[in-house]
């Protein structure tokens, strides 16, 4: 596929526009909307947009538009390693498993983020928003550059705080994904952690290859994360034993010799299921496939490849103890396991990495997933105008 186009991809509004822009060793993909009427003068604020796994700037096309209505200048990019991105000057390609990680750190993506803001010409973020593994990018950003990032919207995924001191161990050590891993092992029958899974050599290749293909393979992934599947009956966990965990279902907490595509397989959606799950239509997942099958998986997955190695942390340690000051914002939908994964993230969260998140700015939303934003990007786009506005962002 080709760059995106206005009048080629179902769902896109066509006051959304793309381009690539050169930032450092990328041409970063992009999509913009800008308000219908812009005072040539002065450039309207700014929101930037972070998707998620296994998503792409298209992920946003359902709120890019009203929050550019309500006098918004709105970027989503395809973040490194996933969809149009790619190295600079040269053409997609699939990104091996044996390839340098440093550069899907943490601290390296949060330095795309910067640098994208200053090409648009802009000293000053009204909003840095992110979703899922966005979310874990969006975080930092506003942890580390406030006088960038005037103000954070967390989704799916509840940010902590930089890592102790003592979490990022000089030598190698276990972490605490391994020791989870060696805990789940040891339940009748044997589970594993689903980002364990992901930092195998094997999976971007389960995933892009799967028995059923792709196509079905990544429409049972949607279906099973948002609030069409039954089997999302949300709770938070008691503690975190193994047998808690078990609770949790097969796409996070897997059987330990399965892969994603295999353990999600049962829970297909039938034709009936598809005609009700009206917020991805086939034209729309079509998107995804196409763009996955040109880029692959490895490139998304080696984040998740970070997160289980602490070496790729260690630069974060400087930021111990840190709080987000700037006002924050978490969203998800009520049917979403992502907040409720680890026992006391949310907690954690509220109480303690993020300084200033009031009560009404953590909401879960009804009739949504993991997928918020497009399920219920109404309802999203109206708590994220409430919270700007009660914090002085939006002109009266």
């Amino acid at each position: 596929m080709a760059s995106y186009t206005t009048d080629s991809l179902p769902g896109l509004p066509v006051s959304i526009t793309s381009r690539l822009i050169p930032l450092n060793d990328l041409d970063v993909h992009i999509l913009e909307a800008f308000p219908p009427s812009i005072d040539q003068s002065k450039k309207p604020p700014l929101i930037v947009l972070l998707h998620g796994f296994p998503e792409i700037a298209y992920s946003w096309r359902k709120i890019m538009a009203p929050l550019a209505k309500s006098g918004f200048a709105v970027v989503a990019p395809d973040q490194r390693g996933f969809g149009q991105t790619r190295e600079r000057g040269q053409p997609r390609r699939k990104i091996a498993y044996e390839e340098d990680l440093a550069p899907f750190r943490v601290l390296n993506m949060v330095n795309d983020v910067v640098a994208l803001v200053y090409s648009l010409g802009y000293t000053s973020v009204t909003a840095v928003i992110g979703h899922d593994y966005g979310a874990r990018i969006a975080a930092p950003c506003a942890l580390i550059r406030p006088d960038l990032f005037a103000s954070v919207v967390l989704m799916s995924a509840p940010f902590t705080g930089p890592p102790a001191l003592s979490d990022i161990p000089h030598r190698k050590t276990h972490t605490p994904y391994q020791l989870l891993e060696k805990q789940l092992a040891s339940l009748d029958p044997p589970r594993r952690h689903y980002t364990m899974y992901y930092s195998t050599p094997r999976a971007a290749n389960d995933m892009l290859n799967p028995p059923s293909g792709l196509h079905v393979f990544l429409r049972t992934y949607f279906y099973v994360k948002s609030a069409d599947w039954k089997g999302n009956r949300v709770m938070p966990l008691k503690d975190s034993s193994p047998a808690s965990f078990a609770a949790l279902p097969y796409y996070y907490i897997m059987p330990l010799a399965e892969t994603m595509p295999g353990c999600l397989a049962p829970y297909a959606p039938s034709a009936e299921d598809i005609s009700r799950h009206t917020w991805l239509s086939d034209d729309e997942l079509a998107v995804y496939v196409a763009q996955y099958s040109a880029s692959g998986f490895q490139g998304a997955l080696n984040a998740y490849r970070c997160r289980t190695d602490p070496v790729w942390s260690e630069d974060l340690q400087v930021f111990t103890g840190k709080q987000i000051e700037v006002p924050a914002m978490f969203i998800a939908g009520a049917q979403d396991w992502g907040p409720f994964q680890i026992p006391g993230v949310v907690d954690k969260m509220r109480g303690q990495a993020c300084r200033s998140m009031k009560d009404e700015d953590f909401v879960l939303i009804e009739g949504a997933g993991h997928w918020v934003q497009q399920e219920q990007p109404g309802e999203v786009v109206s708590h994220i105008l409430r919270f700007l506005q009660a914090n002085g962002k939006i002109s009266s």
